[in-house]
């Protein structure tokens, strides 16, 4: 172990003053901690050269002690980094991460350019509804204060009915605000308050904004030499918020392959090509891993990496369906026979397969031609040691694609075991290989455990409140909507249930009785 810190010491020596995010890793290669630095090396010193102070929070000293190794990005400015961060929390939920866990995101902003009369909203979610999307942006204050400046600046209507009207008009005081120019009643003409709103979005997306900078500076000052410095100080602060917002950033998706750091996925994939003695680095690689929570859920995934990096559109979950208990074995058969057999069926060029050359090679074959309906893998990853490999290969022999390169992960060591060896390949820690197979493991491992959990999740809330004699699907999306989970609704009392419209008091005292029963 000493030996490993002082490793850890000269790899953080020649990490750079640059903002980014580093992960910290645990035995086996799993990623305990995300975090995020505007100077990368003095932020990574906390860990690897640790003052006295540092050390007295004892979180700190376990997270410090439970370091094996760390990778790291690096990214242009401290907005990318909260993004980035946010990114990898989620993706890796790390433990000893406690924020960003939840399903929160950062702010989008929304403008729908399809309507007749578009407006800016801000949501969290991105839909393919014909908007124009900005952002993420990581300073949510700085963003409303934006927005708001915005819609008084080109008097952009703020009310939420996609077609406002008079009736609507009546009960608004926008226009009377000099805030909106009520091209719902005609006082604008639809056409010029779009190309009021364009202008706006123009600003959000970088056109014109040094003009309106400028703008703002000159009446910041005026307004200052005026000695009305309650008014400069306001347009100071509109001007900070801009400035925040407009500042540039990526949205990350997994992989993140134009980031620099330490990992380096088409290294990575030449020294794991020479490692197995493959003839060139595996392109598409497939990894399988089982996921048990009980006997009623078991489920499996299927994630695929493409030159190394992330092909989620590529990724498959499965439900063990003919499994009795937790069985490991059983259920790798299932899943990777489920996996590959349907390519084979689904093939029909095969029939024109010449006899001397093997299935898997003429699949290859077609997949280079496009004429395949999945392309195969170049490589097949299971999450186990001898006996899920074991189990693995007797199904591809029966389907036969038994030249199909296969190789087993052992989690406790690390181990990589080959078809037919009985002496398994051991990687340095430190080895780009190495890494590119954990991080394939470890995407299934957490796409894996994802699903049992959102199924977990959906059999407890549905089996649960639909058992209850007195419940409709209208009664329980409302519980749901206000209360979320079942456990949140059994520390409920009949008054907070009956607070929600179209829910009686004495309905609510019988399902409080039902639910504190079970």
């Amino acid at each position: 172990m000493a030996a490993s810190r002082v490793n850890l010491k000269e790899k953080w020596r020649t990490t750079p003053h640059r903002p980014g995010v580093y992960l910290m890793k645990g035995e086996g290669g799993g990623v305990i901690y995300v975090g995020k630095a505007k100077d990368l090396h003095r932020r990574l010193a906390n860990y690897f050269s640790p003052s006295r102070a540092t050390l007295e929070n004892s979180k700190t000293r376990a997270l410090i002690a439970a370091i094996v190794d760390f990778d790291y990005y690096e990214v242009r400015n401290e907005q990318e980094s909260l993004i980035l961060e946010q990114k990898l929390i989620k993706e890796y939920r790390p433990h000893y991460n406690v924020q960003l866990r939840d399903d929160k995101r950062y702010l989008l902003l929304r403008a729908g350019r399809q309507d007749e009369l578009p407006r800016f909203s801000m949501v969290r979610l991105r839909k393919d509804d014909g908007a124009r999307y900005l952002g993420p942006f990581v300073h949510s204050a700085a963003l409303r204060e934006t927005v708001e400046w915005l819609n008084r600046r080109f008097r952009l209507r703020t009310c939420t009915c996609r077609h406002p009207g008079e009736e609507q008009y009546r009960h608004c005081h926008d226009d009377e605000i000099r805030s909106c120019s009520a091209p719902c009643i005609g006082r604008i003409s639809p056409e010029e308050y779009r190309r009021q709103f364009d202008m706006a979005l123009g600003l959000l997306e970088g056109r014109g904004r040094k003009e309106h900078l400028d703008a703002l500076t000159a009446e910041m000052t005026a307004a200052a030499e005026a000695l009305d410095f309650e008014k400069a100080a306001r347009l100071r602060d509109v001007r900070e918020n801009i400035l925040k917002t407009l500042e540039p950033a990526r949205r990350f998706a997994r992989g993140m392959a134009d980031l620099p750091g330490t990992v380096n996925p088409d290294r990575d994939l030449a020294e794991l090509a020479a490692a197995l003695g493959m003839a060139e680095p595996p392109a598409v690689m497939e990894c399988f891993d089982i996921s048990n929570l009980s006997d009623n859920h078991i489920v499996a995934s299927m994630v695929r990496f493409s030159n190394g990096r992330p092909d989620n559109a590529a990724y498959r979950r499965y439900r063990i369906r003919g499994v009795d208990g937790q069985n490991d074995f059983a259920s790798m058969l299932e899943v990777v026979r489920r996996r590959y057999s349907r390519i084979v069926n689904e093939s029909r060029h095969l029939f024109d397969k010449p006899a001397e050359v093997d299935t898997y090679t003429w699949l290859r074959q077609l997949s280079e031609q496009g004429k395949a309906p999945i392309t195969v893998p170049h490589l097949v990853v299971v999450d186990g040691g001898k006996g899920q490999l074991s189990v693995a290969c007797e199904v591809l022999r029966e389907i036969g694609l038994e030249n199909m390169p296969i190789v087993g992960l052992a989690k406790r060591d690390e181990e990589i075991y080959l078809p037919g060896e009985s002496a398994p390949v051991v990687l340095s820690h430190d080895s780009g290989a190495l890494r590119l197979l954990q991080r394939l493991r470890d995407e299934a491992h957490r796409f894996a455990n994802n699903y049992n959990e959102l199924l977990v999740r959906r059999r407890v809330r549905e089996s649960r409140l639909d058992a209850y004699p007195g419940m409709t699907p209208r009664r329980k999306e409302l519980l749901l909507k206000r209360f979320h989970t079942v456990s949140r609704l059994k520390e409920c009392t009949p008054e907070d249930i009956a607070g929600i419209p179209g829910i009686s008091r004495p309905w609510a005292e019988r399902f409080c009785n039902w639910l504190s029963e079970g």
